[in-house]
């Protein structure tokens, strides 16, 4: 079965989803897909993409190509190229052949979405596949709509599980025309602080704020962060040299901490002045507008995204742990929760640097609370995924309060597919590995198209090949060469452990292998092996594998792999439920071929 993998995308989650696509390109299974990448470009062209280009650090290193920039002064994306009158056709041809939705069936079978954002997690992707019937990954039209927009799921999660939540909706022009002073003191005296601000149509944290001192000059800036505004004064451009200013506007350009390209240069912050200013594609061309309006004038600039909300969600900040869980679909459609992560946070916020950027926060798996708690965690995430009408698999995010209440906000449609996501981590707690995990996806996603009574004998008859194929594959599995991959060691166990992930993915994805993890610890003069149980792969570090080696699982594991079984019977081999020792002898007993990592 051809899979045409999306990554990419015009939202300003697009660097997140490169690399989801490159993983799953990576980890699919090749015994039973052909992974087709497309890439998507941020104007929204579909690009049947050279496969080099999946292995380069982010989109702006080879898109727009460098053949048609004249200025590397800015890495830019490419809306900020094509209003110079760049042929788009020419740039796309330089990395892949661009595709239209109508010809999609002539280039894969079924699309597996690895895109985050509005456009591609709201429906809209969806409906476009629909319309086209092309099967896809996860939810359908009414949970992906649902699942974009944090204000419908405030309101539909408290219908179901009565929290008792405080929030607020701020739209733009109710914020333009108020007395902005008598208003924030309202919500606080209503609310309280910390405020906590979100743009309700933003994944990856972007678009987050909390205001925690009773200051409006504070709330207000948190306002226009959220809303992808940012005003600056002649005082402030003019104490800035050229580097300085150069530094201001890239990180202006970067999506997942400035407010992104194309900006609108206008007088005020309303819509009106947005109406009338000044359309700006290029940072350079930014700069060069404020150079010239600061040197004749005093007013104050307004720099407002082309993509900026609407409206945004002001909530109370809860005291507690914060927790993700993911949600999955047995064969009768049923919902079962996987273990919740505790996201223990080393920033103030949990923004788009403190998720993805070493060290700004750590995860517990399972999150540190009693049975009971985590019980209740996974009870209540099933029943918001059965009722706002979720699919094959969704993260809920929430709180667990002091008090033991489960509040939950923030369903996540699309997970994100990264290497050391949390959707991999919990997955392979119940026993199934990344190419296990992207196979479940797609056959249950196949099963959850057929709700939608649509192309319904061309969906019966796909589903009913790959299960045949995956029961074929499960047999054939016996017989695949068995790799043993020995990593650890004592020069940089740390770096070996990187390696090892990516080593196992190629392994473990190939038409004809089978991956074994032997973990090498001990001294220089005493070596000590273990067969490796892989889940402990997507463990933090080093430090933390060592300290789950030996140790038994905990109880809500065993029990989530209870109620799991038959999804892990149907996709994985059983897996070791600790390290097992063995002698450096025995490794070439169970294994045809030996690397080390």
């Amino acid at each position: 079965m051809r899979i045409g993998i999306f990554f990419g995308g015009q939202p300003r989650e697009r660097e997140i989803s490169f690399a989801g696509g490159k993983t799953v390109f990576e980890n699919i299974s090749k015994a039973l897909f052909i992974p087709i990448p497309i890439f998507v470009d941020s104007l929204g062209n579909f690009i049947l993409i050279d496969n080099q280009y999946l292995y380069e650090n982010s989109i702006r290193d080879f898109f727009p190509p460098k053949s048609f920039i004249e200025d590397d002064t800015f890495s830019v994306y490419v809306e900020s190229v094509v209003g110079e009158g760049i042929n788009q056709d020419q740039m796309i041809a330089q990395i892949g052949k661009q595709i239209e939705p109508k010809d999609f069936k002539k280039h894969f079978d079924m699309a597996f979405i690895a895109m985050h954002g509005p456009q591609l997690e709201d429906g809209a992707i969806q409906g476009l596949m629909e319309w086209y019937g092309i099967p896809y990954t996860n939810s359908g039209l009414l949970g992906s709509s649902v699942g974009i927009d944090k204000i419908a799921q405030n309101r539909l999660i408290e219908l179901v599980g009565k929290q008792g939540k405080i929030s607020y909706t701020l739209t733009r022009r109710h914020w333009q025309s108020a007395d902005q002073i008598a208003l924030f003191h309202k919500l606080v005296h209503e609310i309280g602080l910390p405020l906590v601000m979100k743009a309700p149509h933003q994944g990856s944290s972007i678009g987050v704020a909390i205001v925690r001192e009773n200051n409006f000059h504070t709330f207000k800036d948190a306002v226009n962060q959220c809303l992808f505004i940012q005003r600056i004064s002649k005082l402030t451009w003019l104490k800035m040299d050229e580097k300085e200013k150069i530094d201001y506007l890239q990180k202006l350009t970067n999506v997942n901490e400035g407010i992104g390209m194309p900006v609108i240069l206008a007088a005020g912050e309303t819509i009106e002045d947005e109406i009338n200013g000044h359309f700006c594609y290029h940072p350079q061309e930014v700069k060069d507008r404020l150079d010239f309006h600061f040197r004749f004038g005093d007013d104050d600039i307004s720099l407002i995204s082309a993509e900026s909300e609407t409206q945004l969600l002001i909530e109370n900040f809860i005291h507690g742990k914060e927790f993700s869980c993911g949600v999955i679909q047995d064969e009768n459609g049923e919902p079962i929760a996987l273990p919740p992560t505790e996201i223990i946070l080393m920033a103030k916020t949990f923004d788009f640097n403190s998720k993805y950027q070493a060290g700004g926060s750590r995860k517990r798996l399972p999150m540190e609370a009693s049975m009971s708690e985590l019980l209740d965690i996974q009870a209540k995430c099933k029943e918001v995924f059965k009722n706002l009408q979720f699919k094959v698999c969704t993260r809920i995010d929430g709180f667990l309060t002091p008090d033991s209440r489960v509040l939950l906000h923030d369903p996540n449609t699309i997970p994100g597919m990264s290497p050391t996501s949390l959707v991999f981590k919990q997955f392979a707690e119940i026993g199934l590995n990344p190419t296990q995990t992207i196979t479940y996806l797609l056959r249950t996603s196949l099963q959850a198209r057929l709700e939608s009574g649509k192309n319904t004998h061309f969906l019966w008859k796909m589903l009913s090949d790959l299960d045949k194929k995956i029961e074929n594959q499960q047999l054939e599995n016996k017989n695949y060469k068995k790799i043993a991959l020995i990593f650890g060691g004592f020069a940089n166990p740390q770096e070996s452990l990187q390696k090892v992930r990516k080593e196992y993915a190629k392994v473990a994805s190939s038409a004809n292998a089978s991956p074994i993890l032997i973990y090498l610890t001990g001294t220089q003069e005493e070596h000590i092996y273990y067969i490796f149980p892989f889940n402990l792969l997507f463990k933090e570090d080093i430090n933390e594998i060592n300290q789950y080696l030996l140790a038994d699982k905990h109880p809500l594991i065993i029990e989530t792999m209870k109620n799991a079984r038959e999804i892990t019977a149907k996709y994985a081999n059983k897996i070791l439920d600790k390290g097992l020792k063995i002698s450096y002898e025995d490794i070439s007993k169970i294994a045809e071929e030996t690397v080390s990592v």
